[in-house]
């Protein structure tokens, strides 16, 4: 089978995990670099093009398009479906969990778990969007933030009105949640391939630290997920259609709620915390999945 990972970085750990995985089970693999793709679009039989060729037919793609290129990244990607290639997740897929807003309004559709949340362009009274979500302490969050980055825990009504002004001076777009404080800084993510949960870790935040991120020091360890955790991590992806991602869960008194659905979950973090071969599982899923989809392309 022939396989192509898009990323920019052929270095960077999960992409060397899911090369060497493909590569031991047997597979031709290439790591292209997303943004040197370009495609002919108008013509009858549409192609990608790369460093002045045309790329040859792949059986699947494993799209690992970072937040600041998800446009053009989704696109490269939909040409490959147009050219029938298999995609573990689809391009609308991704755009769909990119978009926050969109996302959280979707699994709340769908009754999912989540810290009660705010969104207003230019409300005439942010004291009643605080009071609205349970009141301070607040997270505020950037609906462009990414790692941690751009999300701000505001103590009081009066710091959240602060932050609040000054995100709205720079005409940002922002989500105001509930701060949940009994996750105690910390949270689940859950890595699910194809509608199961391969591996689970609990990151906790550094001290001092809200947020839970690895790379901002925090720590992680092998967690045993309950039942209800486990739905909500698979109900998650099930509705953002996404096969292989990353379900951040919080621990709260009201049950699991979801924080973020990443369409590209790393997987140094789990692999080494869990000592599990995920990069294998996804290539497993993907041997099925793209047999199952050449045969349907035959048919048709």
């Amino acid at each position: 089978m022939k396989i192509a990972i898009l990323s920019r970085n052929p270095k960077l750990y999960s992409t060397r995990r899911l090369y060497e995985a493909a590569k031991q089970a047997g597979h031709e693999v290439d790591v292209i670099d997303t943004l040197q793709c370009y495609m002919d679009i108008t013509s009858s039989r549409p192609t990608v093009r790369y460093h002045g060729e045309e790329l040859p037919r792949y059986d699947a793609i494993i799209p690992r398009i970072g937040a600041s290129v998800t446009f053009y990244g989704t696109a490269v990607a939909r040409q490959f479906e147009m050219m029938g290639t298999y995609n573990i997740n689809e391009s609308v897929a991704i755009s769909r969990s990119r978009d926050k807003l969109r996302s959280l309004q979707l699994l709340s559709r769908k009754g999912v778990g989540l810290p009660r949340t705010g969104f207003a362009s230019k409300p005439d009274n942010i004291k009643d969007l605080i009071k609205n979500v349970g009141g301070a302490p607040v997270v505020i969050k950037l609906l462009e933030g990414t790692q941690g980055i751009g999300v701000v825990l505001a103590d009081t009504a009066k710091a959240a009105e602060s932050v609040i002004e000054a995100f709205m001076g720079l005409k940002a777009n922002i989500l105001v949640q509930e701060f949940i404080k009994e996750a105690g800084g910390a949270d689940l993510r859950c890595l699910v391939v194809g509608g199961k949960v391969v591996a689970a870790m609990k990151r906790q935040g550094a001290e001092g630290e809200f947020r839970s991120n690895l790379h901002r020091g925090g720590s992680a360890e092998v967690v045993k997920l309950s039942k209800a955790e486990r739905e909500t991590a698979l109900n998650a992806a099930k509705v953002m259609g996404l096969n292989f991602c990353g379900v951040d869960l919080l621990r709260s008194a009201n049950g699991p709620m979801v924080m973020e659905v990443n369409s590209s979950p790393g997987l140094e973090g789990i692999e080494r915390a869990t000592k599990l071969d995920v990069a294998g599982k996804v290539i497993e899923f993907i041997e099925k999945k793209a047999k199952a989809n050449a045969s349907n392309s035959t048919k048709g």
